[in-house]
């Protein structure tokens, strides 16, 4: 199986190529939680995250840009009490990379992470 975990983003050119079905066919296992959506005519990845209270969503979304920084990759942040919108896909491209992927998988090992810390 592929280790999406293991991986790091590649700097990501317009010219770059978007993922095939049988990519994504291949990659979505490993993030079972994401949505794949359509918007304008662009491929992205979905998935809401929920918290106790405001200032755990909040926690999490600052983790979540940290982690955007750290891979030079940035999603779509949306806060509300309680809850986390998180959508990647590749503005460059208009579309899905495999790093978007990537960063899927890393979302969800933060939020794992973060759960843990709150039981």
């Amino acid at each position: 199986m592929i280790d999406l975990l293991g991986e790091s983003c590649v700097a990501c050119r317009p010219d770059a190529p978007r993922v095939t079905d049988e990519e994504i066919e291949r990659l979505k296992p490993q993030i079972p939680d994401w949505q794949l959506v359509e918007e304008d005519g662009v491929r992205k990845l979905v998935r809401t995250f929920t918290f106790r209270n405001f200032a755990d969503a909040f926690a999490f979304a600052t983790g979540v840009g940290v982690l955007a920084e750290e891979e030079g990759h940035h999603p779509r942040l949306v806060i509300e009490w309680g809850r986390v919108e998180v959508a990647w896909w590749t503005h460059k491209i208009r579309g899905l990379h495999r790093n978007d992927f990537i960063m899927a998988a890393k979302t969800d090992a933060a939020y794992r992470q973060l759960q843990a810390g709150f039981a």
